[in-house]
């Protein structure tokens, strides 16, 4: 079998109340809504970011998205209103973790040189 790509799915128990949230985190509307209860950012690398409602299991996703430059991506989400929960700096990353409303949790996260 050859993996050609990826479909990370967030689970909400409003799509319309998250979608605030989630159209300020990538910088804009959704790529694609294929059904009403459905909404998809496309990534560059070429993966898919899906959130979908799903009360059963809101609040129970997590993600995690690679960046070049964290304090970039940070100051951009700062001017949306969203600050995170958390920061941490390790051997091979630096983080920083959101929450949306239901409590998902999206980590943006960049490498330390050399290590990914």
């Amino acid at each position: 079998m050859t993996i050609t790509n990826a479909l990370a799915g967030i689970a909400v128990d409003d799509l319309g109340e998250a979608l605030d949230f989630y159209e300020r985190l990538f910088g804009r509307k959704a790529d694609a809504r294929p059904m009403g209860e459905v909404a998809e950012w496309k990534l560059p690398g070429g993966g898919w970011v899906q959130v979908f409602t799903d009360a059963d299991r809101a609040g129970a996703s997590s993600l995690t998205l690679i960046v070049d430059d964290l304090g970039e991506e940070l100051g951009r989400l700062s001017l949306y209103g969203l600050m995170p929960v958390s920061k941490a700096m390790g051997d091979f990353f630096k983080t920083a973790k959101f929450r949306d409303g239901d409590g998902n949790q999206i980590t943006f996260s960049q490498p330390q040189p050399g290590t990914y």
